[in-house]
């Protein structure tokens, strides 16, 4: 294995993968073999703020998944036991940076200031809409934020990421992209030709590989021949390396990292989040007709739950308390139900909108 830059950080090299580098316990402890370096320095201001918009994203999916199965809304995803790949990148990144996101990174959007009434209106496709209706629900995108709009095509947000950084790269900005997509989207030529693009110019994009076990109703196991994902970033000619997906800490130490790579002229990274979908594919799929063994498997990452493993950390460090947690229940609540209470009085885009912009 190969130490680049970070020691106790193992990128890939041909041969069996390494385990995927972790921080945490499934317990909150820092694991005893990690080096304090590559733990990052979270205030307990930031840390509360990543752990609210965790809480955030679990409460804002379960309800609005209630609201797709009484009828009110006709499509949703959610991103149950994926949290932490939204925050622990969203935290290493900075603001100027640019998101390409795949269906399962709203928190990124709510990190940078997207808020639960545009959210809905998303949803709803209304008149206060972002996006005047022109897309599925959770299909979200936010100019402010940098936040680029997702697409339903598996893969076409991969060469756009590249291109946008490769842009910044031509007009001397250290600006990074990062771009998400599941490993299912490790398949189509979009993937291949975006990081072989990025690898060749050295373009400062990162890559973020969502891989939660699934496609659909397509087990990772038959979706490459490669031992895993983070190896193909060696054909393209830069690192890879696997990061347990539910750890926020693992993932920001490396994206951070990644990032600093990017930003000094060093290129690309591909990072394996491995993860996995607890939650059907969408509001669409039963996963119980093709995913045998769902409870027990459903279980063992019940167990690794990002959320409750991050707030076990930010309890023992002695800044995360049931009253605070309870404070940022209600508080969040009571922003779903006002935007749920606003959005019955919205009717829909005026047909002119169809001919603007």
């Amino acid at each position: 294995m190969t130490q680049l830059a970070a020691p106790g950080m193992t990128f890939i090299e041909a041969g069996e993968p390494p385990a995927p580098f972790a921080i945490l316990d499934n317990e909150g402890n820092v694991l005893p073999h990690v080096d304090p370096a590559l733990v990052p320095r979270i205030t307990d201001a930031d840390g509360l703020r990543i752990y609210r918009e965790m809480l955030k994203v679990r409460l804002v999916d379960e309800r609005f998944l209630k609201l797709q199965r009484t009828g009110r809304l006709g499509f949703y995803m959610q991103s149950l036991g994926e949290e932490a790949t939204h925050f622990g990148v969203a935290y290493a990144l900075r603001q100027s940076d640019w998101v390409f996101p795949s269906y399962r990174e709203p928190g990124i959007a709510f990190w940078r200031g997207y808020t639960i009434s545009d959210f809905t209106n998303q949803l709803f496709g209304n008149d206060e809409d972002p996006v005047k209706g022109r897309q599925m629900p959770v299909h979200h995108t936010f100019r402010a934020g940098n936040f680029v709009s997702i697409s339903s095509p598996v893969g076409t947000q991969i060469p756009q990421a590249v291109g946008m950084a490769r842009a910044a790269q031509i007009m001397g900005k250290d600006d990074v992209s990062v771009v998400y997509f599941g490993e299912g989207t490790a398949s189509p030529g979009d993937f291949h030709v975006g990081l072989n693009f990025a690898g060749v110019w050295k373009a400062p994009c990162i890559f973020v590989c969502r891989n939660n076990g699934w496609a659909i109703s397509t087990p990772a196991t038959v979706q490459t021949a490669a031992k895993s994902i983070a190896h193909k970033a060696l054909a393209y000619g830069f690192p890879g390396i696997r990061v347990d997906g539910n750890d926020v800490l693992a993932l920001a130490s490396v994206t951070l990292h990644a990032a600093a790579r990017a930003r000094a002229g060093e290129g690309p990274t591909l990072i394996e989040a491995c993860t996995y979908r607890r939650a059907a594919h969408s509001s669409s799929d039963d996963p119980s007709v093709y995913r045998k063994g769902e409870q027990d498997e459903s279980a063992l990452w019940e167990q690794r739950d990002p959320l409750s493993r991050f707030g076990k950390y930010m309890t023992r460090r002695g800044v995360l308390t049931p009253a605070i947690e309870q404070t940022y229940r209600d508080e969040i609540l009571a922003e779903i139900q006002a935007a749920l209470a606003a959005v019955e009085t919205i009717g829909p885009p005026p047909l002119v909108s169809l001919i603007e912009d």
